[in-house]
């Protein structure tokens, strides 16, 4: 196991000696993590190494086998569910729409952990929302149906929805999960721009070229406990990807006007 230094400011989100079981297994065992505000750490691994269930912990969503974890300065633990819905946003994997909500309903749902209902009818928030739908791309949406999207512009939604909640630390469960190309790079720069802001920012991602590209550390889960946490740089090699994922990568390199010189480590 590995850990990285953390950079200046106060820590949006800490966990010590986290350790994450299901069914009698370990799969994070001992975590030190933090997540600074400034920060967009991207977590990889295969599928069923933990990811989702580590922000569901961190999240405060489900116990921890053992270990500690601090939300804004605060024991999440001694925190109301109110509380933490005002420091933190999560991103779920998968999204259950239980009501018929329009586009733009849903977006306002984000104020609720301030402003309750109340938030529906102010013309404030109700720009808020109209503002966090463009910069996903949905604008002209309001008045659909959620029942008539399609994933990716389901996904994208939901991102518009933590941008209305805007809560200080962003944990997001596969964001670009359904997206094509374009909207995927849109949604990483989102989130590049929230980590810049002051935001703290982690998000699980199946596309090692997006972590490279956008993020400041990489946290690698095995599955059988270990972990690696350290800067992006250092973390995303051909070695370590080799070994996470268990296939072989090659290193191309390309340059753009907005990338020049890039470079992205794929599967063979």
């Amino acid at each position: 196991m590995s850990n990285s230094s953390t950079p200046p400011g106060l820590p949006g989100l800490q966990c010590h000696d986290l350790t994450i079981e299901v069914a009698g297994r370990t799969l994070v065992a001992d975590l030190n993590l933090t997540a600074a505000p400034g920060q967009l750490i991207c977590v990889l691994g295969t599928n069923g190494v933990g990811k989702t269930l580590l922000l569901h912990t961190l999240a405060g969503l489900r116990p921890a086998g053992h270990g500690t974890i601090t939300l804004c300065g605060s024991p999440l633990a001694s925190l109301p569910r109110k509380a933490i819905a005002q420091r933190l946003g999560l991103l779920l994997q998968l999204h259950d729409d239980a009501f018929p909500l329009t586009v733009l309903e849903t977006a306002l749902t984000g104020h609720f952990a301030r402003t309750g209902w109340r938030g529906w009818h102010r013309g404030a928030e109700r720009r808020a929302a109209l503002a966090a739908l463009a910069a996903v791309d949905l604008a002209g949406f309001e008045a659909r149906s959620i029942t008539t999207l399609s994933g990716g512009e389901r996904e994208r939604l939901a991102i518009a929805t933590l941008l209305v909640q805007n809560p200080q630390v962003w944990l997001l469960d596969e964001p670009a999960n359904h997206l094509d190309p374009r909207h995927q790079l849109a949604a990483f720069e989102l989130l590049r721009r929230q980590a810049d802001s002051g935001r703290s920012v982690m998000a699980t991602v199946h596309n090692p070229a997006l972590a490279m590209r956008f993020a400041d550390a990489a946290l690698l889960l095995f599955g059988d406990g270990s972990w690696a946490f350290g800067p992006a740089t250092e973390l995303l090699t051909i070695e370590q990807l080799e070994k996470l994922y268990d296939t072989p990568f090659h290193r191309y390199t390309g340059a753009t006007p907005a990338n020049p010189g890039a470079t992205v480590l794929l599967p063979l």
